[in-house]
């Protein structure tokens, strides 16, 4: 269980509740997994001897591509994709995350290019997570394969 948020509006609420496998685990969160889940979380509300028996809707689903990157397991789930991130010193770069490791990320930073142009990349960088504010998946169009080395160092 990655989050759970509960949302109240008068008398109704709403149970939303995010999973994710575990890091040794392949692949993402597949629809029998989200059912099963969905079963045993409404089984056990609705036998919760507490409750009180006012309506709820009960959501059970994945971490999407714009869940914050805010664990290292997280983190190694997305090697190889593009990243942004945010430094708590305010700078911020895009990049393919390159590694994940217990105390840093190692990002290749793609260079600013002129639009319609091919990106280019820096020289990796290790980031330690103490000096990371914020990271999210970027939602790309093209291949990883698109990127051209070379450029001037970040």
């Amino acid at each position: 269980m990655e989050d759970v948020e509960v949302r109240i509006a008068g008398s109704h609420r709403t149970v939303n509740v995010i999973v994710d496998v575990t890091e040794e685990q392949e692949g993402g969160v597949s629809l029998e997994i989200i059912s099963e889940v969905s079963q045993s979380l409404s089984e056990a509300m609705d036998a919760d001897p507490q409750d009180d028996g006012r309506p709820y809707n009960l959501e059970v689903s994945s971490p999407g591509v714009s869940r914050p990157l805010t664990e290292p397991r997280h983190w190694r789930r997305n090697v190889g994709r593009l990243v942004s991130v945010e430094l708590v010193d305010g700078d911020e770069l895009v990049g393919r995350l390159i590694d994940a490791r217990d105390t840093l990320v190692v990002v290749r930073p793609q260079l600013p290019v002129k639009k319609g142009m091919k990106p280019k990349v820096g020289q990796e960088q290790e980031l330690a997570y103490d000096r990371i504010r914020k990271g999210t998946v970027q939602v790309e169009f093209t291949h990883a394969e698109a990127e051209e080395p070379g450029g001037e160092d970040v």
